[in-house]
């Protein structure tokens, strides 16, 4: 799990291969349709190779069985008695970071985020040849949130002993931890998780609705309203009940979150007329615990569309965005020296791609509006659709390498990249390549302290970050800044998505599809 929450190399290179690891790329050269780090260089990054991994790391995440069609060769079927200690079928979803535990809280965050990007961004996704995949890595994820929600006031929040994996360092593959249950109900709410599961559920919905089978559509939509029901009428804080990723910002933003997906999503009027009677609340971060500027966004698309009643919804994020955009007059979000806006020392890249999929979508909203108010006014600068979305495309190009170290923080993009992950999976050779069981004490004695890469390379997998100075030590055991996480990656789709569209660029996707299928 990722900090914030709680918080030899004996490898024949033969056997990594067969493994499925072999990447092409290596520390001499870059990758197959990567054009690496770009300080100094007049061309921009390959969007559409990042585009590609940043969805496949999706499937290095998944838990439970894994389909024939697979691409993550190093992986195999895990937790496959998931939820039986309750007689419930708790079965696959997304292992949270480089730990065995599925926290639905932010996994469900995550699944919005990924529709969000499936919908505002679906023609350039599309246009890469990655939609399918997007849609997949959907799926997958609303397809556990169905089956944790097994009645109308029971939603299981957690599957694992979060304590106890965090004391052991195996392959999920290998997991013996206690898989332990966690779930809220109407004598032990969590209105945030709820709320988040519903808006995830109805993003869901819009991704599958025009589909010509319109029985998972229905069954989404169904799900989505009745965890909204859950969450609004046992209103009570997840921070009371919660063992891992609990919500400091209270449960009001999950509701607004909601009503504000749902309404997008069914155009009831209970849920407009939810938005206009909760009105309020603001932040300057937008993660898996605040969904404030998320809500604001939402309702801001509908303002601008006619909702006047709204209003206060854009004011909001405009005070969201003077606080991250630098020289604005109410900048409350620093930059590094290389560029990078940096929240917290702790997981700071998730507030980056947060960032970056939120002022990307304001852009393209602003700039589509038609009412003339295309600018965002602060106290000491004024910022268009295209400055905002300028300053977005900026984050994502550091992440990919345009920073002070010449490193992309993508693993398995270019060819400088965190090869020493926090992550259990990657840094124990696959089960494919070692048959063996590696128990628990053996992974934190022979794999987690090596200094030597890891033999699996997580294509994809964004992690933490540098350091306020632009600094980065590709270091296992420093989790703040070496370990990925799925709410990371998801923002980080719509941010590339939108900068792709951003410079239209057509990549060489014969080398990018070699590239994934080799891993």
């Amino acid at each position: 799990m990722a900090s914030m929450a709680v918080k030899v190399w004996v490898v024949l290179m033969a056997l990594v291969v067969c493994a499925g690891v072999g990447l092409g790329t290596d520390d001499g050269g870059a990758a197959a349709g990567d054009s690496g780090g770009r300080i100094g260089m007049s061309s921009p990054p390959n969007y559409h190779g990042a585009l590609a991994k940043s969805i496949l790391f999706f499937e290095g995440q998944r838990s439970g069985p894994l389909p024939a069609n697979h691409r993550v060769k190093w992986r195999g079927d895990s937790a496959l008695n998931d939820g039986q200690a309750e007689n419930v079928n708790l079965t696959g979803g997304y292992y949270d970071a480089g730990d065995n535990v599925k926290f639905g809280f932010p996994m469900a965050f995550s699944v919005t985020l990924l529709g969000w990007s499936a919908i505002e961004f679906r023609d350039e996704v599309a246009a890469a040849g990655q939609l399918r995949y997007l849609r997949s890595a959907v799926r997958w994820g609303a397809d556990f949130l169905l089956r944790a929600h097994t009645s109308p006031t029971t939603l299981y929040t957690q599957v694992g002993d979060g304590n106890a994996d965090h004391q052991c360092w195996e392959r999920p593959e290998d997991m013996d931890t206690p898989r332990t249950l966690y779930k809220i109900t109407e004598s032990s709410p969590g209105s945030e998780a709820a709320g988040e599961a519903a808006a995830a559920l109805a993003a869901a919905y819009l991704v599958f609705r025009d589909d010509r089978d319109k029985s998972f559509a229905t069954q989404l939509l169904a799900a989505s309203r009745s965890l909204f029901d859950f969450a609004n009428n046992y209103r009570g804080s997840y921070q009371l009940s919660c063992p891992f990723y609990c919500s400091y910002s209270g449960y009001q933003d999950e509701l607004q979150w909601a009503a504000a997906w749902l309404y997008r999503a069914t155009r009831d009027s209970k849920y407009l007329d939810f938005l206009q009677n909760n009105q309020g609340g603001s932040s300057n971060m937008f993660s898996w615990d605040n969904k404030y500027p998320g809500a604001q966004m939402l309702a801001t698309q509908e303002y601008l569309a006619g909702r006047t009643e709204l209003e206060s919804y854009k004011r909001g994020l405009d005070s969201y965005v003077c606080a991250v955009m630098p020289n604005s007059g109410n900048t409350q979000i620093r930059t590094t020296p290389g560029g990078l806006l940096f929240t917290s020392d702790s997981v700071n890249m998730q507030y980056t791609t947060t960032a970056a999929l939120l002022l990307s979508i304001y852009s393209k909203t602003l700039s589509s509006s038609g009412t003339g108010a295309d600018t965002v006014q602060c106290s000491g600068a004024s910022f268009s659709p295209d400055q905002i979305s300028s300053f977005a495309a900026s984050q994502v190009d550091y992440i990919l390498g345009d920073n002070p170290m010449g490193m992309s923080y993508m693993a398995g993009y270019s060819s400088k990249f965190p090869r020493r992950i926090h992550h259990r999976g990657s840094s124990i050779p696959s089960i494919k390549a070692l048959p063996r069981k590696v128990t628990c004490n053996e992974g934190f004695s022979s794999w987690f302290p090596t200094s030597n890469p890891n033999p699996n390379v997580h294509v994809g997998a964004i992690v933490g970050g540098p350091d306020g100075n632009d600094q980065f030590p590709d270091n296992r055991g420093d989790s703040t800044h070496s370990e990925p996480a799925t709410y990371i990656n998801a923002a980080f789709v719509g941010a590339c998505a939108a900068a792709l569209g951003q410079n239209q660029l057509q990549g060489p996707m014969g080398d990018i599809a070699s590239v994934i299928s080799s891993n």
